[in-house]
């Protein structure tokens, strides 16, 4: 890069060499090339070590202890096939895959429709409509169950909709997953319908093709594969989760159930190991399909490329405008049944309202310790986890591996990172117990403490907020590090003066997803939290087994308020840094 290119009077050019030639930037000598080097390969081996204590280890103890007996004695894969061939059990692995099967069936066509109609149509209140589709990621699974119950539970609101039919087994867990997953399957095809070349259309629509036969062949070809990878999130969230099956499953019992049961119930963690290990089977078998085909995709998008803007359209505006608004209303209703239920007296006889069930200390659960719990939890994971996570992954994508061993723990790095996605919470949260609850625990001090919460909600979460990260990262452009190697500025000079401030929103969406899981979250900690560590969605779970029923809908309306309020912090927060730290890119004067 030339001398001339690097002092181009542009906003972008002022502001780099102001950030990096400022009087109070870090540093005004460079360091040395191998002291930059070495600082690097330790930060990508400190990661490396950190994700294989956290990740690796808890998933090999899963499979060590799948190989045990209950007595602890090793029984190879012996007792791993006695388990999976007892009675019954191959009929619970086919009950899981036809509710995963049926709910995906029944979640994908939907979440299409509403994404199609966000980013295809000119309809009126899209902003609104999107906020309530993504309203059920404020929540714990175990909210719709609850809202089903009060619904078309045996003293339910509807029951007579279905004929005298109870709500408890295949299809109150069908409807109750559909709840809980239809918001991931909607950000995923979003992402996938806002990618569209508008020349594909417009010579299609010069070559007289009907808007059936366009759909046909230029707008599902260029969705297929956000739709795999829906149908791949949608699947392997209903077979793992086990919120939804706790409540209104009944006797209809699934492989989720069956692990919770076996650990909690049976503290046999041989077979619960076992069935962790099916658990991870179609997650892993998902995930490199979907990472398989999006190696074969392609870009979309080319650099000539046209926006796609929607024309109007009466007749086709006004079905999505229906379809839209119903499956609206469903979420609403499921949402605002479950609140308005929390501040109801005495169900069915006494509608009145009341804050009895929010007076959590004369009941068993976990109490106001528990949401303040979640608080702590939720923002030290926001906090310690989006610098982990952006750290780690400015370290992968914008640090140059110059040596066999920089570029060996890069790509040990990348992997790990990818690896969460494939891992279910619950599978995460056994292996957890085997290795943080053992005599050879590594650090003792963890077990029993938020902070091993903390540090398993980070690595649950991970690869979703790893991929934002790098994907804002990816967005900069790399003539910034070489302008910077050219001023002789040191790199981490340039990561707080220059890539820091340019990726703040996707730093600010990190935490605010991070914040928001580890709020709603309940199966990578069931299993690990103690009397003083009890967080609210398990709470949440608690009270339902001791028939708190009204008490489980006011702790689900606390998480949704917490998690909602931190969401719209968050955003104000966002916007107030970014005017402030995005100010380069206005016009100059």
């Amino acid at each position: 890069m030339t001398a001339a290119a690097i002092a181009t009077p542009t906003p972008a050019a002022h502001a780099l060499h102001a950030s990096l030639v400022a009087p109070t930037s870090l540093g005004r000598r460079p360091m040395p090339g191998w002291v930059g080097g070495l600082g690097l390969m330790l930060g990508q081996g400190a990661l490396v070590l950190w994700l294989a204590l956290f990740l690796a280890l808890p998933l090999g103890a899963i499979l060590v202890r799948a190989l045990l007996d209950s007595d602890g004695d090793w029984a190879g894969v012996g007792r791993l096939a006695g388990i999976v061939a007892a009675e019954g059990f191959p009929a619970m692995v086919g009950r899981s895959l036809t509710v995963g099967l049926v709910t995906t069936l029944l979640v994908i066509p939907c979440a299409y429709v509403f994404a199609y109609g966000l980013t295809r149509t000119c309809l009126p209140g899209r902003r609104a409509l999107r906020v309530v589709a993504l309203l059920p990621l404020l929540a714990p699974s175990l909210l719709p169950g609850i809202a089903l119950i009060y619904l078309l539970g045996n003293q339910g609101l509807l029951k007579d909709l279905v004929g005298g039919q109870t709500i408890y087994g295949f299809w109150g867990i069908v409807v109750g997953e559909a709840f809980y997953t239809f918001p991931h399957a909607v950000m995923i095809l979003l992402t996938g319908l806002a990618l569209a070349d508008g020349r594909l259309y417009d010579a299609a629509r010069a070559m007289g093709a009907s808007s059936w036969r366009t759909f046909m062949t230029v707008t599902l070809p260029g969705t297929r594969y956000a739709v795999f990878s829906a149908c791949c999130v949608v699947f392997t969230l209903t077979v793992t989760d086990f919120g939804v099956p706790k409540v209104v499953g009944g006797d209809y019992n699934v492989l989720a159930m069956e692990a919770y049961k076996a650990v909690i119930g049976q503290q046999d963690f041989a077979k619960g190991a076992a069935i962790g290990i099916l658990l991870l089977l179609p997650a892993l078998l998902t995930f490199f399909l979907d990472r398989k085909l999006r190696a074969r995709q392609g870009a979309q998008i080319s650099g000539r490329a046209q926006p796609y803007v929607a024309g109007r359209h009466g007749l086709r505006d006004g079905v999505f405008l229906i379809l839209m608004l119903t499956m609206a209303a469903g979420v609403l209703l499921v949402i605002g049944v479950a609140v308005w239920a929390s501040f109801v007296k005495m169900w069915p006889y006494n509608l009145s309202m009341s804050l009895r069930s929010y007076d959590f200390g004369n009941m068993d659960g976990g109490g106001w310790l528990a949401w303040r719990n979640s608080l702590q939890l939720a923002f030290w994971t926001a906090a310690i986890g989006t610098a982990v996570v952006f750290v780690g992954a400015w370290m992968i994508e914008k640090m140059p591996a110059v040596t066999p061993t920089a570029r060996g723990l890069r790509g040990l790095v990348s992997m790990l990172a990818l690896a969460p996605m494939a891992v279910p919470g619950l599978v995460l949260g056994l292996g957890y117990i085997f290795v943080f609850n053992s005599p050879a625990n590594p650090v003792p001090a963890l077990y029993g403490s938020l902070a091993l919460l903390v540090v398993c909600t980070i690595v649950h979460f991970y690869t979703s907020a790893h991929l934002t990260a790098a994907t804002a990262l990816n967005g900069l452009d790399p003539e910034f590090e070489a302008a910077s190697r050219s001023l002789k500025s040191p790199p981490i000079t340039t990561f707080f003066r220059v890539t820091l401030p340019m990726c703040l929103p996707a730093v600010l969406d990190v935490a605010r997803y991070l914040f928001v899981s580890a709020m709603t979250t309940v199966s990578a900690l069931v299993f690990l939290y103690s009397p003083s560590t009890v967080l609210t969605a398990v709470a949440v779970l608690n009270m339902d087994d001791a028939g708190f029923i009204g008490p489980a809908a006011a702790m689900c309306t606390v998480i949704m308020a917490s998690s909602a309020t931190a969401s719209i912090v968050l955003h104000l927060a966002s916007r107030t840094l970014v005017a402030r730290s995005q100010r380069w890119r206005l016009p100059a004067a």
